[in-house]
């Protein structure tokens, strides 16, 4: 690991800190507990099991059938739905990412965090045999469930990688377009992600991702809990924070939108908490300059 990378995850873990939170160590070992167990199945322990802290009661069950009606809460049509073979939509994340990217034939797409593969095949579908999709997993159970998944899509255009959205592999200015679903906010460093996310695109490239924003101060002792950040929840930052981060790593024409429907189903991510009156999923577009934008 580079020392660029080491600095990088102390002020995470320090930042994190500041914000009574977990450490990053912490942070990646939860995420990475919880997203293993997802992919090795509910006969393993896995999604439909639930939380067993008490504190996060989330349980995105891994059947078809509940993936499907989850994924339908967060925006995907039947068509989509119907349109990738079984095993790669989990019912996780938070939104629809592929919506708001605005994908061209041709394109070269990277996804963050890109569990079994559900949002890279439907990106795949869009860029058609000309692009190329590349999905970027830190969950080597997801990495290998995903890998699986290729072949029951033909998707001859689409490789998963392991790897942290912190130290992408991928090479500069590589990537068109930077698509995620609800995985920024489980990394301890998120300035970090977005200026690998700036590095990885090429210039004019874009980044379009469905996440949760804070919309009020998020209890203390769920920051500190676990599950409840490897959940989507505890790790979430505002709208403002959000917005200066991606301005430092270089992003112009920003926008962060709130989706308020989205409370419906974010209040049965928690059983014991109001959830809606602390986040809400929301669409978040940027773009890299061109080099002649470039100061």
């Amino acid at each position: 690991m580079s020392e660029r990378a080491d600095d990088s995850d102390e002020q995470g873990g320090l930042d994190a800190e500041k914000q009574g939170g977990l450490d990053a160590a912490e942070q990646r070992n939860a995420v990475r507990n919880r997203y293993a167990d997802i992919a090795t199945g509910p006969d393993e322990g896995g999604c439909c099991s639930g939380s067993s802290s008490g504190s996060s009661t989330s349980s995105n069950c891994c059947d078809d059938e509940s993936a499907a009606t989850d994924s339908q809460k967060l925006g995907y049509d039947d068509a989509e739905l119907d349109s990738v073979a079984d095993g790669a939509d989990l019912g996780l994340g938070c939104g629809n990412p592929n919506a708001i990217a605005s994908l061209e034939s041709g394109e070269t797409v990277l996804d963050l965090g890109s569990g079994a593969g559900f949002d890279c095949f439907l990106a795949a579908q869009e860029v058609g045999e000309s692009g190329r999709v590349i999905g970027v997993d830190m969950t080597p159970e997801m990495v290998e469930k995903a890998r699986e998944n290729v072949g029951k899509n033909d998707a001859s255009n689409v490789e998963f990688r392991l790897g942290e959205i912190e130290h992408l592999p991928v090479s500069d200015e590589e990537i068109d377009v930077v698509i995620s679903n609800c995985v920024v906010n489980l990394s301890p460093d998120k300035p970090q992600v977005f200026r690998e996310a700036f590095r990885a695109l090429r210039p004019g490239g874009r980044l379009a991702i469905s996440d949760v924003v804070m919309t009020a101060p998020i209890p203390d002792e769920v920051r500190r809990d676990p599950e409840s950040v490897a959940a989507c929840v505890g790790g979430a930052s505002s709208v403002d924070e959000l917005r200066e981060m991606l301005t430092e790593a270089g992003f112009v024409d920003v926008d962060i939108s709130p989706k308020e429907d989205s409370e419906e189903f974010i209040r049965e991510w928690d059983d014991s908490l109001d959830l809606d009156e602390y986040i809400v999923s929301a669409a978040i577009t940027g773009r890299k300059p061109e080099s002649s934008e470039a100061k």
